[in-house]
């Protein structure tokens, strides 16, 4: 199955953890915290929203960050996504 977003919603997947640390010790999965960092799967096309004008400004392959309560989570063929709106994403990681 594939999502479509329709109007200005982007539908992204969650960036893995890092299993180990910058120095190089391995954290067991409970030590590990969530990141917030997504990867954009799949972009509106934008369009008139609520009477304004919205330009879809990111790209299928971004990364990027948003709220820790942000959005609707779904599963897709057992795969977790979240859907939210284009002005919920708070940044692109570069």
């Amino acid at each position: 199955m594939k999502l479509i977003p329709l109007a200005d919603r982007v539908v992204l997947k969650q960036v893995e953890a890092e299993e180990t640390t910058k120095s190089g010790i391995i954290l067991s999965s409970s030590a590990q915290e969530k990141p917030q960092v997504y990867e954009v799967i799949a972009v509106g096309p934008g369009g008139t929203v609520d009477g304004h004008d919205v330009e879809m400004t990111v790209e299928v392959g971004d990364k990027v960050i948003t709220g820790k309560y942000t959005g609707t989570q779904v599963k897709v063929d057992g795969v977790e996504l979240t859907i939210v709106r284009q002005s919920d994403i708070l940044a692109v990681v570069e």
